[in-house]
C-alpha cells in the first residue's frame, strides 16, 4: 500500500488576493493585541472603525498583490530568498515559532483569552496587532504589524486639537496604524510583506538560521561531540539566539578537536571531554556557547599583563609590508 502524502501546497497568494478582493464587503474582523513574550489578548472596537480597519490593514496588501501579478511578481522562500523589489518571500506558518504560538492561541483558545484593558494590563508591552478577517463559513487569514511605542500615545502625556484649542487627552491610550504592508498569515504559510518587520515582529531571521545550520553541519562532520539523550546541537542552537550569531563568521576547518581541548585546558574553561570516545561533552547552551567561542578563537591571555579574556569582539590587525621590514 502506498504511503499517503501529508505534504500541503504552499497558499497561492494571487489567488488569494483576488477572493479576499470579491469578498471584502463581507468578511468580519476581529483585532488582538499580543505582547513581547507572545500573550494575545482580545479587544473591542467601535462598529465605525471597520471601514477603516479594512483601509490600514487589507485594500493596499490585495492591491500591491494584484499589481504584482501584472508585473511579474515572483514569490520564493523567505530561507532562500533576498529582499528585493516585485519578490514576496513566503515560509511555512509551522517553522515560525511565534507567529504559530500566536495563531494558534487565536484559533484554538479565542474563548479564553482576556480582553486588554489599559488599566490592567500595559501597552508598553504589547509588540504588535493582529487583525483576522474572515468570511461566514469561510478560512480566516491574519495580517499582522507591529506597534512600536513610538505609535502609542498614552492619555496622562498626549493632548488632542480640537476646534481652535488643546483639550485633555480623554482615552487612556491612542494608537496610530501605519498603513504599510507587514504579514499576512494565509493557510499554512506566512507571507512577509517587509522582511524586517517580519523578523522584528515574530523573531524569525531564517536566513541566520540556514547559515548555523550548515556550521553546525560542517562542525559535527570535523568534530566528535557527545550529548545527553534526546538533545542535539541544532537543538541547542535554535533555543539560544546568541549562538546563531555566532555561528555566523566561524570557520570550523581552522583548527583541530585536540587544538580546542587544549587550548580550553590551558584557558582554565571546564570543557567536559568522554576519554573512552575521544568526544567532547555538551551538556547545555552553556557548554555549547564555550565551545563555540573556542572554535571562534575568542579566548585570549595577554601577553603583558597575563589576564585571561573571553572577546566580544575583535579586529585582525594585519602588519603592513614597511612594518614587517
Amino acid at each position: 500500500m502506498a504511503e499517503q502524502d501529508t505534504t500541503t501546497e504552499p497558499t497561492d497568494i494571487f489567488l488569494w488576493a483576488n477572493q479576499a478582493d470579491r469578498d471584502k464587503d463581507q468578511l468580519d474582523i476581529d483585532l488582538f493585541l499580543f505582547t513581547k513574550g507572545y500573550t494575545v489578548y482580545a479587544t473591542n472596537y467601535a462598529k465605525e472603525l471597520k471601514a477603516q480597519l479594512k483601509v490600514l490593514f487589507l485594500y493596499d496588501m490585495i492591491s500591491t498583490v494584484q499589481t504584482g501579478a501584472a508585473t511579474g511578481m515572483m514569490v520564493r522562500d523567505f530561507e532562500a530568498a533576498a529582499a528585493e523589489d516585485n519578490v514576496l518571500e513566503r515560509t511555512e506558518l509551522e517553522k515560525v515559532e511565534h507567529a504559530q504560538e500566536v495563531i494558534e492561541q487565536i484559533m484554538f483558545g479565542e474563548e479564553g483569552l482576556e480582553v486588554f484593558r489599559e488599566g490592567e494590563h500595559e501597552f508598553k508591552k504589547v509588540k504588535g496587532i493582529i487583525a483576522r478577517f474572515k468570511k461566514q463559513d469561510g478560512e480566516p487569514f491574519f495580517i499582522g504589524k507591529l506597534l512600536p511605542q513610538s505609535q502609542v500615545l498614552k492619555g496622562a502625556t498626549a493632548w488632542m486639537y480640537d476646534g481652535d484649542s488643546f483639550q485633555p487627552f480623554s482615552a487612556d491610550a491612542g494608537l496610530r496604524i501605519t498603513p504599510d504592508n507587514q504579514v499576512l498569515v494565509a493557510g499554512n504559510d506566512c507571507f512577509a510583506f517587509s522582511e524586517t518587520k517580519f523578523i522584528r515582529m515574530f523573531g524569525y531571521d531564517a536566513k541566520k538560521f540556514a547559515v548555523a545550520e550548515e556550521k553546525i553541519k560542517e562542525i559535527e562532520a570535523h568534530f566528535k561531540l557527545k550529548f545527553p539523550e534526546g538533545m542535539t546541537f541544532d537543538a541547542l542552537v535554535r533555543d539560544t539566539p546568541s549562538l546563531v550569531t555566532k555561528l555566523q563568521k566561524v570557520d570550523p576547518t581552522v583548527v583541530t578537536q585536540d587544538q580546542v581541548v587544549e587550548h580550553a585546558d590551558e584557558m582554565g574553561l571546564e570543557l567536559m571531554t568522554d576519554d573512552a570516545e575521544g568526544a567532547i561533552i555538551i551538556m547545555d547552551a552553556k557548554d555549547a556557547a564555550k565551545f563555540v567561542n573556542l572554535l571562534n578563537d575568542d579566548y585570549v591571555t595577554s601577553d603583558m599583563t597575563g589576564i585571561k579574556y573571553e572577546l566580544k569582539g575583535k579586529k585582525e590587525l594585519r602588519v603592513s609590508e614597511s612594518t614587517a621590514e
